[in-house]
């Protein structure tokens, strides 16, 4: 089994049913359960036990992308692994040693994400996709904000958020700061002067060079971070230019061809992405367009993918054409976000708790339970005492606007700016 899709699915759904379950204040309901004593938890802590041998032998630290939950890593194992896969377990793994007060899980998360960090290029300060666990060789040096990286950055940033770990957000903004000097294209700012409208691109990690003239649909998430980094205004424009090649298509296809202005790759397995980025960006924003948004992706998916039993992946962004196939995230991440977006009583928007979201839409609270830890001086790389960030002290670098920063006059206008929607429209082909 993948090692990345049992620890963010299963794993963190254990986690997330017995956080809420034991949370005493319920705010969405009684949701415990008579005689409950701590199951749920067991059963994490019993498939992360059976994880770790997925980072054992691997002579950088970084794991094994697959692990055999009886048996361990097959002795043929590949030891190619992408940056994703390796560097995303630090808030389900996280979470459960701070829940137990067993260092083991996060240490090893930690050290792998670690890893991953020593291995960046010294010129560009850029990771790559794919790397070999035993030589710390890039195998995969595009680096690119979608397939085999999106939540390692993701996770920097929400690491941080849950444990208030300063080099977590030290990271973040290295990496952040990295992505726009290499990946960013187009006009400096969002919504004024000119040029052509803001896109990152994929590049060869070492020179910064342009690999291809692709992006995929994973990148969509990408807005959905900016928003809780704080970059709000760069938000608002990388969000509209994937709104906009989903207007012309009623889906985002796995790959877009934006020099070409058509699919690399045509299929749409319902995936979450921009759903995601649109929940966020009303959230911080209140602009009703997000509304708007997210009632076009719904009556695109009842128009084109809905099915006998459920809804389908579809084959062909333009001919529409369906597989037989609907992926779990369909139901934990893309329907959950469309059903947030639009109901604003919603617990989790009234609690007045504080929640996140991990990479596969399992709810956390953030709470001082997972800002304590008891192994400061054996995580590796750290030191005793070091310094703890409060939340109200998050910062980003290069950042144009901030959440609280967004003018009560601009939230019913366009979040865009008319002409610059229509110079994005005409980059993907919609007029």
């Amino acid at each position: 089994l993948k090692i990345f899709s049992f620890s963010h699915r299963v794993l963190g759904s254990l986690l997330s049913a017995h956080i809420i379950i034991t949370d005493t204040k319920q705010p969405f309901g009684d949701m415990t359960i008579k005689d409950y004593d701590n199951e749920l938890l067991h059963m994490a802590h019993d498939l992360a036990v059976r994880l770790l041998p997925a980072f054992e032998n691997t002579k950088t630290g970084i794991p094994y992308p697959r692990v055999n939950l009886k048996k361990g890593v097959p002795p043929d194992s590949n030891n190619e692994t992408c940056t994703a896969g390796a560097g995303s377990l630090l808030v389900e793994f996280g979470i459960l040693s701070r829940l137990l007060g067993d260092s083991t899980f996060e240490w090893v998360a930690r050290r792998a994400v670690k890893a991953l960090w020593n291995l960046r290029s010294n010129n560009t300060g850029l990771l790559g996709n794919v790397v070999n666990i035993q030589t710390g060789h890039w195998v995969g040096k595009q680096s690119g904000l979608g397939a085999g990286s999106d939540s390692f950055y993701e996770y920097l940033l929400k690491s941080y958020i849950l444990f208030g770990e300063k080099e977590d957000l030290d990271m973040f903004n290295d990496a952040y700061r990295n992505i726009q000097n290499h990946l960013r294209r187009g006009r400096e700012a969002c919504n004024e002067g000119e040029g052509d409208p803001p896109l990152y691109v994929n590049v060869n990690m070492f020179t910064g060079q342009l690999m291809n003239t692709w992006i995929d649909s994973l990148q969509a998430f990408f807005p959905g971070v900016q928003v809780l980094i704080g970059d709000v205004e760069d938000a608002i424009c990388l969000h509209a230019f994937y709104y906009a090649i989903w207007k012309r298509y009623g889906a985002l296809p796995e790959r877009y061809n934006w020099q070409l202005q058509a699919p690399d790759v045509p299929f749409y397995p319902l995936r979450p992405e921009l759903v995601e980025s649109t929940y966020l960006l009303y959230q911080a924003t209140k602009n009703p367009f997000y509304l708007h948004v997210g009632m076009d992706i719904l009556q695109s998916l009842e128009k084109y993918t809905k099915a006998k039993c459920g809804y389908a992946t579809l084959h062909h962004v333009v001919e529409k054409t369906k597989e037989d196939r609907m992926e779990s995230f369909f139901l934990s991440e893309t329907c959950k976000y469309l059903y947030l977006l639009f109901d604003e009583e919603n617990p989790l928007h009234k609690s007045g708790n504080k929640y996140m979201f991990t990479t596969e839409g399992h709810i956390v609270s953030v709470d001082e339970r997972f800002r304590n830890s008891l192994w400061k001086d054996i995580l590796p790389g750290e030191e005793d005492g070091a310094e703890k960030i409060k939340p109200n002290e998050l910062k980003a670098v290069n950042f144009s606007s901030n959440c609280n920063r967004v003018p009560d006059e601009r939230r019913y206008l366009l979040p865009l700016k008319s002409n610059y929607m229509r110079q994005i429209d005409r980059m993907v082909g919609l007029i």
